[in-house]
């Protein structure tokens, strides 16, 4: 590897520690309790580094949730692009969602944090951002089975509400009860939806 990608890599390596160390402190700690001390120390870098890469810890709080909010758009975009129906894409976006949720809890307990909990001194940021993007695929792909005659014709924000109300549920419950983390619970629940549960009368 030349000088050139040396250096790259270093670069990506820092933003990436500081974007974890800040990640972590920011969820456990709340955004105002978090010191820029803190932050370089467990990074391992100095505040001038910091400073270099976001400008402040406004800059870093910000960039965490962008981050955030471009790895939700990969996946987002790959369940738009996914062959199959309806329910089969939302169930694999719920897996690919819930896959990178558990991989950064840290980030999820964050995200969770700015939704329902207090402000803490934390900077303005649209947190909504990431709720209303998973309403307009959810519904994008529902109106994709509802034209290929998969599902039947609802209101698609009352379908978009059903799928949004199985998927937050079973994120919540497997953060707050890890001990009876189930991966496929939405998967079931989703299919009941879209079967329903009352018995079909003939005749």
């Amino acid at each position: 590897m030349d000088q050139v990608g040396r250096k790259k890599n270093h670069e990506q390596g820092v933003r990436k520690a500081l974007l974890l160390a800040g990640m972590d402190l920011f969820s456990e700690k709340g955004y105002a309790s978090s010191s820029v001390r803190e932050i370089v120390s467990a990074a391992g870098v100095t505040k001038p580094v910091l400073y270099y890469y976001f400008q402040s810890k406004e800059g870093l709080f910000q960039a965490i949730l962008d981050s955030a909010a471009e790895e939700q758009e990969v996946i987002l975009q790959e369940a738009l692009q996914k062959p199959g129906t309806a329910l089969e894409r939302i169930v694999h976006l719920y897996r690919r969602i819930y896959q990178g949720l558990m991989e950064n809890v840290q980030l999820f307990k964050l995200i969770n944090h700015l939704f329902f909990g207090p402000p803490q001194g934390a900077p303005s940021y649209d947190i909504e951002r990431f709720h209303r993007r998973m309403a307009e695929v959810i519904k994008e792909i529902y109106l994709g089975g509802l034209r290929q005659g998969e599902v039947r014709a609802i209101d698609p924000e009352e379908a978009t509400l059903l799928v949004l109300g199985v998927t937050d549920y079973c994120f919540h419950l497997d953060y707050l009860h890890p001990e009876s983390m189930d991966p496929e619970r939405a998967g079931r629940l989703l299919r009941l939806a879209f079967q329903g549960i009352s018995e079909r009368k003939t005749g």
